[in-house]
């Protein structure tokens, strides 16, 4: 007989629990610091529930009770060393000092309160008799054990759920018939490979007295991994269970009957024949509430259902998942080493929500798979850790600034697309087009009319190629006097010409000899004959005089024109020549201008 099973006949029942506890890391026993899942630096560390009996207090279904009816029993009670004893007593259910409920099992216990719960009496019901045990939720158990009042049965099993009873497992059986009563061979070997197998074992019918006893399961005793617990997912599947169904199976048969003394109960009749019964004084099942080395307490939530006060950024009844947004890292079990805490996502305050990534976690060398999701704040990006398109950052504000990124705010005609340079701003101009948004024509270039390409190259005039070839060529100084370089404005030239009207010059394009211009006449001051109106408008430069510069003219240019009436021509506009006055526009002018408007309006034009 094992030392084990012998410690387990008498006393030191505790001593052999605390001995099972302190050698397997899950339930080795622990201080309580102000809060055990944290160390004094406030680094995350394992912590696990205190070791209980998970069984006390609890009620168990039983398939069948005495005393209903009330029913007589009697057993004989083998003494070592001594003759075996008749004893007989009255099971009575409406009677509290002869009623043997199931509640009796999960009470209090001790040598001054022996209670007992038993069950039918066997020769009238059959020999199977099931005691089933709810946890309320999953528990990782070091041992199951059993305390008779009455002799211990023959064969018995033990069946674990850990879905709530939906489904049962076999646990551990004892019978003196292994292969007959659960076709298992008798102490079969446990190794690696079938360290989650129920074993049969007879070793419970060795054990005297016969009568009461303890029938003792130890879930690691003996398994290969229980020293490695913490990297062995096979045992702590082994050890968790949230409900624990005992069936006894066949009852023991007194070994000798011939040597029996006299019955204790005098009022028996003079020679009673045995009643068999199973009776269990304590039911025990030792071990701790399942957290997963994430909490150090169970409580009970508002529905009144057992729950881990989950920490290291855990949730769940066993805190087997990671909080939302604790998804950069897969949840793991806590272990002596590593605390395996679940940490947040990266997401630069600019998102609630995440998710994770094992591939990503793998090419980070796993530290990182932590996808941030629906990124507010204009940004993008794995970690919201840039721009989304059509914005740029804002380098004067952190990256987890709410306005850390800025609209680029290209322009719609003159930018190539709505996204700009992430760290400049700078929108991806058309051809000519310049500025950080697009919104303005390069150096050289001029507005055009079309969306495609707003802006055009300005024409570069060849004073010696635009004179007709018809004519000899002509020397631009002596062609172009008197009139060249006299860019004063008085009433006189005012008075002669047909026209006075400031004009923005648009485009030009060529028609024969003569160069047309686009223009958008701003303000009417005179107008001889066919009256002019603000708005778009050509105007008529000879090739000969533009190539001279007489008059010069530029793009995208404010100008004073006065000239005189386009009269005769098939050409619609404006006409200016070499006797045209076309001057760049100088604001003051408008007041002069004016002026001029109000003496001719009162007849000095004819004086002069």
């Amino acid at each position: 007989m094992s030392a084990a099973w012998r410690c387990l006949l008498g006393a030191c029942l505790l001593t052999l629990v605390a001995a099972a506890a302190s050698s397997s890391n899950p339930f080795a026993i622990q201080q309580s610091p102000a809060d055990p899942c944290y160390d004094e630096n406030g680094a995350a560390r394992r912590c696990i529930p205190e070791f209980i009996n998970a069984a006390f207090g609890k009620e168990v279904q039983v398939s069948g009770t005495c005393g209903r009816p009330p029913s007589r029993s009697c057993s004989v009670v083998e003494r070592e060393e001594k003759p075996a004893v008749r004893t007989c007593q009255i099971c009575d259910a409406a009677d509290p000092r002869r009623a043997h409920p199931a509640s009796y099992l999960t009470d209090l216990n001790s040598a001054h309160n022996l209670t007992c719960w038993q069950s039918e009496n066997l020769h009238t019901s059959p020999h199977n008799v099931t005691l089933t045990l709810s946890l309320g939720k999953k528990f990782e158990i070091t041992y199951v054990s059993l305390q008779f009042c009455s002799p211990r049965p023959e064969s018995l099993a033990i069946f674990k759920s850990m879905d709530y009873g939906k489904t049962w497992t076999p646990y551990q059986f004892y019978s003196s018939q292994c292969r007959r009563m659960y076709s298992r061979p008798n102490k079969a070997a446990i190794t690696k490979q079938n360290e989650q197998e129920a074993l049969c074992t007879d070793g419970h019918t060795d054990l005297h007295p016969l009568s009461g006893g303890l029938i003792a399961f130890s879930t690691l005793d003996g398994r290969p991994s229980g020293k490695d617990f913490d990297n062995s997912p096979v045992l702590q599947d082994w050890v968790t269970l949230t409900d624990i169904r005992v069936v006894f199976s066949r009852p023991q048969l007194p070994r000798d009957l011939a040597g029996a003394g006299r019955e204790e109960d005098p009022s028996a009749p003079s020679s009673p024949m045995p009643t068999y019964f199973y009776a269990v004084g304590d039911f025990q099942v030792g071990g701790r509430c399942k957290c997963n080395g994430h909490a150090s307490r169970c409580l009970k939530d508002k529905e009144g259902k057992l729950v881990c006060d989950c920490k290291h950024n855990t949730e769940g009844p066993e805190c087997d998942r990671c909080k939302p947004f604790h998804y950069d890292r897969p949840w793991q079990r806590a272990t002596a080493r590593e605390a395996n805490e679940c940490l947040p996502c990266n997401c630069n305050l600019h998102a609630r929500r995440c998710r994770f990534n094992m591939e990503l976690y793998k090419l980070s060398g796993r530290k990182s798979g932590g996808v941030c999701m629906n990124c507010r704040h204009n940004t993008a990006g794995r970690h919201c850790h840039y721009c989304k398109e059509g914005f740029y950052r804002d380098l004067s504000r952190p990256i987890n600034h709410r306005k850390a990124c800025k609209a680029c705010d290209c322009h719609p005609v003159g930018a190539a697309g709505k996204t700009c340079n992430q760290t400049t701003g700078q929108c991806p101009c058309k051809d000519g087009v310049t500025g950080i948004t697009c919104n303005r024509c390069a150096k050289g270039y001029q507005q055009s009319r079309s969306p495609v390409a707003p802006c055009i190259k300005i024409p570069v005039v060849n004073p010696t190629a635009v004179v007709s070839s018809t004519e000899e060529p002509a020397d631009c100084e002596s062609y172009c006097k008197p009139v060249k370089g006299n860019l004063k404005i008085n009433m006189k030239k005012y008075c002669k010409k047909d026209y006075a009207v400031q004009v923005n010059v648009l485009d030009m394009e060529t028609v024969g000899d003569w160069a047309k211009f686009s223009v958008n006449v701003a303000s009417v001051y005179k107008s001889r004959g066919e009256p002019l109106k603000r708005g778009d408008n050509f105007l008529w430069i000879h090739m000969k005089d533009l190539g001279c510069k007489c008059p010069k003219i530029q793009m995208s240019q404010r100008f004073l024109v006065m000239g005189t009436n386009n009269s005769g021509s098939e050409r619609t506009g404006l006409l200016a020549d070499k006797n045209s006055l076309v001057i760049q526009w100088r604001d003051a002018w408008t007041r002069r201008l004016r002026k001029f408007q109000r003496k001719e309006k009162k007849g000095k034009c004819n004086k002069a």
